[in-house]
């Protein structure tokens, strides 16, 4: 016979600030090697070779391995989702250099949730989508009273976000196939609560079609390390074609 959930159990393991470090330079679905994640992490190879394979018992890593090399990725959509979760409720880090805005807002400017955008970018576009009528069925903002009253499931269950048929025609047009992602045992159409934002943006097989789409196209880069993606000119002028998304020019330093 099987008890309760043993919460302590992962939290331990996420309490631990080295092991944090770690989950969050993988938040954005990519794999790294231990060496990376010793970097990001502050430890030595030593060191993150033990918390690597304490977050790889628990479930929360995955490991593959190219030649004589190991990279390690989280385990699914599912730890992300804890770790945006447990963002919204976190306390912010206090930024004691200018190395330390420049990423923090780069990250709340846009950044990868696993493998969809986030972000203000990712706000304006489901906000857009919604605002086009491509989804409907919740109004992108994230009621607090209302989830912690009426959630009955996990996060990005209880608004039921659908595509209109006037979205199924935009996301054919925009080049997703939509026929594939159905094929797909993913869910079509998730959502998280941007822990920056505090308003919705998309996730689920869509979200990560539309993220994938816009890296092909050229829209957005990746960083060379960490969450944050920047967007491109041709993204910019893409955003305004194609959603309705006026991204004003960052200023100069």
């Amino acid at each position: 016979m099987k008890g309760d959930a043993d919460l302590a159990a992962v939290a331990g393991l996420i309490g631990d600030r080295s092991r944090s470090r770690v989950l969050l330079a993988l938040g954005d679905g990519r794999a790294l090697a231990a060496s990376v994640l010793a970097h990001e992490a502050g430890v030595s190879a030593s060191t993150i070779s033990e918390h690597l394979g304490k977050l790889l018992e628990a479930g929360l890593l995955s490991v593959e391995s190219h030649g004589r090399h190991r990279y390690y990725r989280l385990a699914g959509p599912e730890v992300a989702r804890l770790l945006e979760n447990l963002a919204e409720l976190s306390p912010v880090s206090p930024v004691t250099s200018l190395r330390q805005g420049t990423q923090a807002n780069a990250l709340r400017s846009g950044r990868y949730c696993y493998d969809h955008l986030a972000g203000r970018l990712g706000v304006d576009v489901m906000r857009s989508l919604l605002d086009r009528g491509v989804l409907t069925g919740g109004d992108g903002h994230f009621d607090r009273a209302h989830a912690v009253r009426d959630r009955l499931s996990a996060a990005g269950h209880d608004l039921d976000y659908r595509l209109t048929a006037d979205g199924e025609r935009w996301v054919r047009s925009f080049g997703i196939d939509l026929d594939a992602l159905g094929a797909r045992r993913r869910p079509l159409i998730r959502y998280c609560t941007d822990w920056t934002e505090q308003q919705h943006h998309l996730a689920g097989a869509l979200g990560a079609a539309l993220a994938e789409t816009m890296v092909q196209r050229g829209w957005i880069e990746r960083a060379r390390s960490g969450r944050a993606v920047a967007l491109t000119p041709a993204g910019r002028r893409g955003l305004h074609e194609h959603l309705d998304i006026e991204i004003p020019l960052p200023i100069a330093a």
